[in-house]
């Protein structure tokens, strides 16, 4: 199988300095997963160099145990996540913030990937292909969005108060 690469980027009214916390916040990966889908958290260490998650995504009945690893990683401008254990047979996500001014950013998802053989590569297929990873895509920017440009607003309201 080739490896397939998937970008999006993104602008988000937020400074990076938030828009980074928002990110290394552990709540966010259970945030950005898009509904019908649950995540069940095994291990969750704070973001980092060499953090480990390891998790299960609860796609209906069907579990998905899931092992991440953290590398590249610089408080302010992104990480890497690479999947050590999981459904594909390779998935490596590099996450990077831009500051465009003090109260704008840019977020840039790049990830390479590779379905796995047989019926496991089928699956994958069904929820990691194109649709499915623009569709993911695309919720992350609407929920860091909606979640970052209200804590603007309130920090805005709190300033001039």
């Amino acid at each position: 199988m080739s490896e397939r690469v998937f970008k999006k980027a993104f602008t988000v009214n937020a400074g990076i300095n938030a828009v980074a916390a928002f990110h290394r916040d552990p709540r966010t990966l259970r945030r950005l997963t898009p509904p019908p889908i649950l995540v069940q958290f095994h291990r969750l260490d704070p973001l980092a160099q060499g953090a480990v998650v390891e998790f299960t995504m609860w796609f209906t009945l069907i579990p998905v145990r899931w092992t991440a690893l953290h590398k590249d990683f610089d408080p302010k401008q992104g990480f890497t996540d690479i999947q050590i254990s999981g459904p594909l047979a390779r998935w490596e996500h590099r996450h990077t913030f831009e500051s465009i001014n003090l109260q704008s950013t840019l977020v840039k998802d790049s990830l390479t990937y590779r379905h796995a053989t047989g019926w496991r590569g089928w699956l994958t297929r069904l929820v990691f292909g194109k649709v499915g990873l623009s569709l993911l895509f695309t919720y992350r920017k609407w929920v860091t969005r909606r979640f970052l440009e209200k804590e603007n607003k309130l920090q805005t309201a709190l300033v001039k108060g």
